[in-house]
């Protein structure tokens, strides 16, 4: 793709995603809308209308022959990424897959392979990267100005009521929905490896305490061993009464501790450092806002920009096919121990 042609965008699932990928394609002067897609026929005809899109579809397969479309913003429910995705791959289409990548660790590979037997492009929706004091911290960990990491502690206190789960049919289920740990957790433990790297061992407890109506866990406990030999916990629930609590890391090094805080990793609350100054941390992206809830902080405007510099040659992906598997083995691997009470290595 030359330097200065738009970038054509097609929209798989029309829900409170897609809606947020639609905004920020249609604001991107480098971008063009060409197609939505749902089984809810309604939800994408509004979509259309008001963004003046030339295409709806209710069958995601009547656009993968269509030579207009450029990238596909897959956003449909999480069972339903992998398929979609390795579809409009072996149709010679890029994709732009939202989180998480995948449900099964096979799939994830598929998606990589069709990727690379095109050789196209599979983009990894992971918006917290971008956040201001998640950049900060990534930029020192690069330079080893934390020395070295002993120490990694991710906490995720929110709340995520019956409402919540009353939205999709999909939502709550082990079989689409996948778990706690894919719809509201994956966000942090991509972070985990990214800052720290691959992780060697996991020990995992959870238990569904107060949602009667899902098939998997609201809280768990799980201990980390990663394999530069530090050690790391994940602390999360979905059951913080009346509200989001607190998204947080630790990071804990020979030479220094940071926490990245607030409700979802928008705020930098600790910073010493050795050598250097607190930095000055921008205000950022307020978190996505779905009315009675409230998710990750909302970057999907640099998550589209990125696609569009790396099509145009002036880019490299932010989060890879590989970087976004891995999370899923990781999350494998904690249901796993939890379910066989013991240390899974991976």
């Amino acid at each position: 793709m030359t330097k200065n042609k738009k970038i054509n965008f097609a929209i798989i699932g029309c829900g409170h995603i897609g809606a947020r990928h639609a905004k920020h394609i249609f604001n991107n002067k480098q971008a063009n809308l060409v197609a939505f897609c749902d089984i809810e026929m309604n939800r994408a005809k509004e979509l259309r209308k008001k963004y003046n899109c030339p295409l709806v579809v209710k069958d995601y397969k009547k656009l993968l022959k269509n030579d207009n479309i450029d990238v596909v913003n897959v956003c449909a429910p999480n069972y339903l990424h992998a398929p979609i995705a390795i579809d409009f791959l072996k149709n010679n289409k890029n994709v732009l897959c939202e989180k998480p990548m995948c449900l099964k660790t096979k799939n994830g590979e598929k998606m990589i392979e069709s990727a690379k037997k095109k050789n196209k492009k599979l983009f990894i929706v992971k918006q917290n990267r971008y956040n201001p004091p998640v950049e900060v911290t990534k930029n020192i960990l690069d330079k080893k100005t934390l020395g070295k990491i002993y120490l990694c502690i991710t906490n995720l206190f929110w709340n995520r009521n019956d409402d919540y789960y009353k939205q999709s049919e999909w939502r709550g289920t082990k079989k689409m929905d996948g778990g706690t740990l894919f719809t509201q957790y994956s966000h942090f433990i991509d972070l985990l490896l990214w800052f720290n790297g691959k992780i060697e061992n996991v020990f995992a407890q959870k238990k569904n305490y107060t949602h009667k109506k899902i098939e998997f866990e609201d809280t768990g406990i799980v201990l980390i061993k990663f394999k530069n030999g530090s050690m790391g916990t994940i602390n999360f629930t979905t059951c913080s009464y009346n509200g989001n609590m607190e998204g947080s890391i630790y990071l804990l090094g020979t030479k220094g501790s940071v926490k990245i805080g607030g409700e979802y990793l928008n705020t930098l609350d600790y910073w010493e450092v050795s050598g250097t100054k607190r930095p000055h941390i921008d205000r950022g992206a307020p978190a996505n806002n779905y009315g009675f809830y409230k998710g990750s902080m909302s970057n999907h405007d640099k998550v589209i920009q990125n696609v569009i510099d790396v099509l145009s040659g002036q880019g490299k992906i932010k989060a890879t096919g590989e970087e976004g598997l891995e999370t899923t083995k990781v999350i494998n691997a904690i249901y796993k121990s939890a379910r066989l009470n013991k240390k899974i290595y991976l």
